[in-house]
């Protein structure tokens, strides 16, 4: 799946000029979270989520810090905090630059762009630049539920089920295929054999669940605790 499956469309946006008062009622109004800040053509310029709000003069949680600490952080950074909790306008508290995408960006490579910046979401443009989407680490969770309710809605064929099950398992370093023997109806499996650990019990469980077409595992692997002796 890529960005235009799964991003939100018709974005509500401010300008740099906006009001601070004005995208505070906008986020609200919108029980939305974030707002890109974008110019006359469209392109994104900027970000104004709900934590640059929260730390502001009118609503006394600007932050307060002991002096020591203050000189530690320096005066430029203090100085980036005072127009955060001071400014009035979305140019002076939108953070930037903006990180955008694609609307052909895979989620694989979304996710891990959210993960390497920690945002928590990315604005999707066009060839142009302009922005026509927004994703978000929701609009990802969304896209895991709907493809595995696909999945899960795929009929296979028992036998073939079956082998794709067997294949899963004998790929994998920790399993002993040979030992299971694995039934097969309608999606639903049931597990059955000797494992040697409780960890390669739950490993194959995971594996076989995690299979196209399964909906159900009955998992009656039985652990084998090998005897040892001197």
């Amino acid at each position: 799946m890529q960005a235009a499956d799964v991003m939100v469309g018709n974005v509500i946006t401010v300008r740099s000029d906006t009001s601070i008062e004005k995208i505070a009622e906008t986020l609200l109004a919108n029980r939305i979270s974030a707002v890109p800040v974008v110019d006359d053509s469209g392109a994104p310029l900027g970000i104004v989520s709900e934590g640059d709000l929260i730390h502001r003069v009118e609503s006394g949680t600007e932050r307060h810090r002991s002096w020591w600490l203050e000189f530690l952080i320096g005066k430029e950074s203090l100085a980036r905090e005072f127009v955060k909790s001071h400014a009035r306008k979305a140019a002076d508290v939108m953070t930037r630059p903006v990180i955008a995408i694609k609307a052909d960006t895979r989620l694989g490579d979304i996710a891990a762009l959210l993960d390497k910046h920690q945002i928590k979401r990315v604005p999707v443009v066009d060839d142009h630049g302009k922005l026509i989407g927004i994703v978000s680490r929701a609009n990802l969770v969304q896209a895991l539920v709907k493809l595995n309710k696909a999945a899960s809605d795929t009929a296979i064929e028992n036998s073939i089920l079956q082998s794709n099950i067997l294949a899963q398992l004998r790929s994998k370093p920790w399993a002993d295929a040979s030992n299971l023997n694995v039934i097969v109806d309608n999606g639903k499996v049931e597990l059955w054999g000797v494992v040697d650990s409780e960890a390669e019990r739950n490993a194959i469980r995971v594996a076989v669940e995690v299979t196209p077409g399964v909906r159900e595992v009955s998992n009656r692997l039985v652990v084998e605790h090998i005897q040892t002796g001197l």
